[in-house]
């Protein structure tokens, strides 16, 4: 292929955003070039999860070309990389990205935004993991409809994840009866923590999802400083008082240099399901204030809904149960930028910057 026909291609396919990326990357950034048997072929190759977007790249790919007279063999694949950690220098084998979930308070939705992140990313292509970081209160077990089952034990007190709606889950829940409660201290709860985190074999994860408890105390601690977290999401509704604690989650990870990649305001409005009137019952703006005070962006607004309660309730939730629904798409969308940003920071550093949505 000619050095200008390359450069003309190279040019066009700089109009074709990628989904979630716009003023970051085009397709440009990511292509490369061969020619076989006579004909073009070009490669694209995202740091994202990619089955949702490929349709919509190709598209869009095709139809610049084709405004150029050209034409080409397209192929597109997925090669996740590593964003690297700022708070510590350890390695977790087998896991690419960390990413912790975290919430200032108790009862804002943080687990069930948790794992329908993680299921999102799955559906997206990713191999994913979910650790349920909370020792005293495990609750993945149930929502992923795995209560019942026991991990396999490997050699050298080493554990294999439970494939649970295809991604790898790894609890406390799983390990003890439900009846069985953690009257641990703190030093026992973080010295298990870290068991289950290096003791697993986890195996090509792109995303290992850590659902975190409640509050700013050891367990939180434990995991900033000992484990090397890729990045944070802060889950929180638009309440005055969990917005107060959801800044004290903030200021935790920037103290131990966690770059916070947005934020999630649960049970944003309610829909009246006998008349439709939808109303902010928790408040309104506190979780874009809170964006603005901290300069991330708002990952996205979910619906206080019947319906993500009883599903997740039921082991089967929304992105599982539903996943063309509404509430569905918005848990893609949040798990697509999750990814975007991830590939930025492997790309530019610990930074975080905020993403903008194009849609697709």
């Amino acid at each position: 292929m000619s050095e200008m026909l390359q450069q003309k291609i190279t040019a066009a396919l700089g109009a074709v955003a990628i989904p979630t990326m716009a003023g970051h990357l085009t397709a440009a950034d990511c292509i490369t070039y061969e020619t076989r048997a006579g004909s073009l072929l070009l490669t694209l190759e995202l740091g994202v999860p990619e089955l949702g977007i490929a349709s919509q790249l190709q598209q869009d790919i095709a139809n610049v070309l084709r405004e150029q007279g050209l034409s080409a063999e397209l192929n597109i694949r997925s090669k996740i990389p590593a964003a690297a950690p700022a708070n510590s220098q350890n390695h977790v084998e087998g896991v690419k990205n960390i990413v912790a979930v975290a919430s200032g308070k108790g009862g804002v939705g943080k687990s069930t935004t948790a794992v329908n992140i993680a299921l999102a990313l799955a559906k997206e292509g990713a191999s994913v993991g979910i650790l349920d970081a909370d020792i005293y209160g495990p609750s993945m077990p149930q929502m992923l409809g795995v209560a019942d089952q026991r991990p396999e034990m490997g050699t050298e007190n080493t554990l294999w994840p439970i494939d649970a709606l295809g991604i790898k889950l790894v609890s406390m829940g799983n390990l003890v009866t439900e009846n069985t409660p953690m009257v641990w201290r703190g030093p026992m709860v973080s010295g298990a923590l870290q068991q289950l985190v290096n003791n697993t074999m986890w195996q090509d994860v792109d995303y290992l999802i850590v659902d975190m408890p409640p509050g700013t105390g050891d367990i939180q601690l434990t995991l900033s400083q000992t484990v090397p977290v890729s990045a944070a999401v802060i889950v929180t509704t638009p309440q005055d008082i969990a917005l107060l604690d959801a800044k004290r989650g903030i200021e935790m990870f920037s103290k131990v240099n966690i770059p916070i990649l947005g934020i999630v305001e649960n049970m944003a409005t309610h829909t009246c399901s006998h008349c439709g009137h939808k109303e902010a019952i928790f408040g309104e703006t506190g979780g874009a204030q809170l964006a603005e005070q901290y300069q991330t962006p708002i990952l996205g607004q979910l619906p206080l809904q019947l319906s993500i309660r009883a599903q997740t309730d039921a082991g089967k939730p929304p992105v599982a149960a539903e996943p063309s629904s509404a509430v569905s798409l918005e848990y893609i969308e949040i798990a697509r930028q999750i990814a975007a940003s991830l590939w930025l920071q492997s790309l530019h550093g610990t930074s975080a910057p905020e993403i903008s949505v194009v849609d697709d």
